[in-house]
């Protein structure tokens, strides 16, 4: 079995106070439960402490990252936890510096991650319909995926070596939501990832 850390990235506003990212956190939770694995949680912006965030991410064979998307990017609470968690990583816990070294100062910028046996997948809540996406004719995107957007929160991970998993979308929450749908697909999502990790170590 694995073990799993989940990170709720959601950051509560009065307009959107984090209802779906915590009950898909928690839904991820008692599903890895059922599947044997092992599982921690931690809800950014309750609060962390970053050695602790440090070591979750050494104990973990997977990291899920749970956020709503916000101004085309993680919540600033969720940013600032990697600011404060990756930065003391990267100090040689889960990372030697940005890769380089003196003798070859020029190359393999990131390549320094040493969560090379970590794997993560993103699952994030947005405000923008799945047709403005992956579609050349949508005048916003241009044909960008939901990945393409989330480009730096995956370079972030590459950064410490670790390795993508598929991604999940809840697309349209806020003007037209359909969270009976969205909960089923990311169970069946849940099912099909994770299953796949539960079948590697049997």
């Amino acid at each position: 079995m694995s073990k799993i850390h989940i990170l709720n990235g959601a950051q509560p506003y009065e307009f959107a106070p984090g209802k779906l990212n915590q009950t898909l956190a928690e839904r991820a939770k008692a599903t890895f439960k059922a599947q044997g694995h092992a599982v921690r949680v931690t809800t950014v912006a309750a609060g962390y402490e970053v050695q602790a965030e440090v070591e979750n991410h050494l104990w973990a064979d997977v990291i899920l990252l749970q956020f709503p998307v916000n101004w085309m990017g993680v919540p600033w609470s969720f940013k600032k936890y990697m600011d404060d968690v990756y930065t003391v990583g990267m100090g040689g816990q889960l990372s030697d510096g940005d890769g380089r070294s003196a003798a070859t100062p020029k190359a393999n910028y990131g390549m320094g991650g040493k969560l090379i046996r970590t794997r993560y997948m993103i699952s994030a809540t947005l405000n923008a319909p799945a047709e403005a996406f992956d579609d050349p004719a949508e005048p916003f995107f241009q044909g960008m995926s939901l990945d393409d957007l989330l480009r730096p929160v995956h370079l972030n991970a590459k950064f410490f070596g670790m390795t993508p998993l598929p991604t999940f979308g809840a697309f349209d929450v806020m003007k037209n939501p359909e969270v009976e749908t969205d909960l089923a697909r990311f169970d069946a999502h849940l099912v099909t990832t994770f299953g796949d990790l539960t079948n590697d170590a049997a």
